[in-house]
C-alpha cells in the first residue's frame, strides 16, 4: 500500500502518535511554554498567578466548547500537562473527531489551581485552533459526501503547526496530502516552466526515476497541469510512472473532460482538483468525477473554535 494511503487508514489515536513521533509536537509545546513562561524558568514564571493564588489551592475546571464543532487537539493534553504542570490530571469526555454541542464540557481538569491557570491559555490556543480546522474540514467533507471525491489539505499551514493541523484535517474527515517536501513528489508549474507538452512526458519520466532512486519509500509522484494538452501528453506515459495528476484552476467543464480522458486511457491514475476551492464551489468540483480536491482554506483561512476553561471548584 502507498505510504500516504497507509497513513490515511490509521485510527486517529495511532495517527496522532505517528505524527508526534517526529518530535515536532513536543518541540512546538516547548516553544509555547517558553513564550508564556520565559526561557529562563529560574527568573520568570506566571507572575499573575504566583501573586494571586497560593500553591495549596486545588481546583476542578471544565474545558468547554462555547460554540459547537468537531474537536481536535485533545490528544495533545498529556504532552501539555507534562510541559506545564506537575500534578494536574485531565479526563477527556469528547474525543478528537467527535462533535461537541454548544456549551458542552469536553474535558475535566483537576489539580493545583496555579498549575491549571498557567496551562489555560496554551491549551485553549491548541484546542481552539485545531478544532477550528477540524470543523471547517467536516463542512467541506460533508458537502461532497455523495461523490467519490475526498477533500485534502495542503502545505499552506501555520509554521510549526503542520503535523497538528494535518492531524486536525483527519479529525474532520479529510485526507492528509504530503506532509512536506521530503515524503512525496509534486511537480508544479514552476518546476516545468518553459517545458512544452511534447517534452513533458520525458521530463516526468526522468524525474520519477530519479525521485524513486533518492527515496524508494516516497508516498507518491504527482504532476500539476493547467491544460488538457498537458494532460494528454502525460497520459502517454506507462502506468505507474506517476500516481496523481493535479488539475490546477480548471473550470468544472474542463475537469469533466479530463476525467473522461483519464477513464478511457489510464483508469488507475488519480485526478486531483486544486485552486481557489471554497465551500461554495467544492460540490460542483466533486461532481465532475475527480478523486481528490485539495483546499488550502482548511488551514489558512480557518477561524478558531470558541473554547474556554471554567473553574468549577477551588479550595
Amino acid at each position: 500500500m502507498r505510504p500516504d494511503l497507509a497513513l490515511h487508514a490509521l485510527p486517529l489515536p495511532e495517527l496522532f502518535e505517528r505524527l508526534a513521533s517526529t518530535g515536532l509536537v513536543d518541540r512546538l509545546i516547548a516553544l509555547a511554554a517558553d513564550e508564556d513562561l520565559g526561557t529562563d524558568r529560574k527568573a520568570s514564571s506566571d507572575l499573575t498567578t504566583d501573586a494571586c493564588v497560593p500553591p495549596s489551592r486545588r481546583a476542578t475546571a471544565h474545558l468547554v466548547a462555547r460554540s459547537g464543532g468537531v474537536m481536535a487537539g485533545l490528544a495533545c493534553l498529556p504532552r501539555l500537562l507534562k510541559a506545564f504542570t506537575t500534578d494536574v490530571t485531565a479526563q477527556v469526555l469528547v474525543h478528537d473527531g467527535e462533535r461537541a454541542s454548544v456549551k458542552q464540557t469536553v474535558a475535566v481538569l483537576k489539580g493545583p489551581l496555579d498549575e491549571v491557570l498557567t496551562l489555560e491559555r496554551t491549551m485553549l490556543n491548541f484546542v481552539g485552533r485545531l478544532s477550528g480546522v477540524a470543523t471547517m474540514t467536516r463542512a467541506y467533507a460533508d458537502a461532497i459526501a455523495h461523490t467519490r471525491a475526498r477533500v485534502c489539505d495542503t502545505r499552506k499551514t501555520t509554521p510549526g503547526m503542520r503535523v497538528l493541523e494535518k492531524y486536525a484535517v483527519r479529525c474532520g474527515g479529510g485526507l492528509c496530502h504530503r506532509i512536506g517536501l521530503f515524503d512525496a513528489v509534486l511537480i508544479k508549474d514552476n518546476h516545468i516552466a518553459g517545458i512544452t507538452p511534447r517534452d513533458l512526458p520525458g521530463l516526468v519520466l526522468r524525474a520519477a526515476a530519479r525521485a524513486r532512486e533518492l527515496s524508494p519509500g516516497l508516498a507518491f509522484i504527482e504532476v500539476e497541469v493547467d491544460s488538457l494538452e498537458q494532460l494528454d501528453a502525460l497520459l502517454t506515459l506507462p502506468a505507474g510512472v506517476m500516481d496523481i495528476v493535479l488539475l490546477d484552476n480548471m473550470p468544472p467543464e474542463l475537469m469533466r473532460t479530463a476525467v473522461a480522458k483519464r477513464d478511457a486511457r489510464a483508469p488507475r491514475l488519480e485526478l486531483e482538483a486544486s485552486g481557489g476551492v471554497t465551500l461554495a464551489t467544492i460540490r460542483d468540483i466533486a461532481e465532475t468525477g475527480v478523486d481528490r480536491i485539495s483546499a488550502g482554506a482548511l488551514t489558512h483561512s480557518v477561524a478558531c473554535l470558541d473554547v474556554a476553561l471554567d473553574v468549577i471548584e477551588a479550595a
